[in-house]
């Protein structure tokens, strides 16, 4: 037996900080999450709301990030607009059924996403067709697009302003990095728009 296979939280656990560890040091992922940072600051700014997809893992991190930001990160503030297109499951069986999967999230940015807003799409493949479906409706709609992927999704790009990409390919691990850089974009959101309304 391997040592993973007798130990395979301890090793989770060593790949999870390697992996953190190179994002990190990640120059690149580290400059496009500012500016995504920057650019839904100004959405929320300028009256906009976020949008959030995504499917499985990165569903459910899609609603952690926008209680993050409807709520609070860390201090009380204002609240602002962020809406996960995942949680609504007469909408999702609905468009689901109607429609067929590929359109789940593509029909609830025709409803609800306007000019100005942000689609945060998370697909760390960078392959599924209703991310990608998503996005280009978006696009259409005239939303800015962001996308956060994993090393071998960087294909989604040509569908995204902007596209951070976790340095993994293994599932888990992209997810925890994406959750990770969004609590640090949470922050910078937070810590920003309060500085802004002290000085109002």
């Amino acid at each position: 037996m391997s040592q993973d296979s007798n130990d395979p939280i301890g090793a989770h656990l060593a790949q999870s900080l390697a992996a953190l560890e190179r994002a990190a040091q990640d120059a690149e992922l580290r400059r496009v999450a500012r500016e995504i940072a920057a650019a839904m600051v100004a959405a929320l700014r300028a009256g906009n709301k976020l949008l959030i997809i995504g499917n499985g893992g990165s569903a459910a991190d899609a609603q952690h990030i926008a209680a993050e930001i409807v709520g609070r990160y860390k201090q009380d503030r204002a609240a602002l607009a962020a809406i996960a297109l995942t949680t609504d499951t007469s909408a999702l069986t609905a468009i689901s059924n109607d429609y067929g999967f590929e359109q789940v999230f593509a029909r609830q940015v025709a409803g609800l996403g306007h000019r100005g807003d942000v689609l945060l799409a998370l697909s760390t493949s960078g392959r599924s067709p209703n991310i990608l479906t998503a996005l280009r409706a978006a696009r259409e709609r005239g939303l800015l697009t962001i996308g956060f992927t994993g090393a071998k999704g960087e294909a989604l790009g040509t569908l995204c302003d902007h596209l951070l990409v976790a340095p993994s390919d293994d599932t888990p691990v992209i997810q925890q990095i994406h959750l990770t850089v969004a609590h640090g974009i949470c922050d910078e959101i937070e810590q920003t728009m309060m500085r802004e309304g002290a000085r109002k």
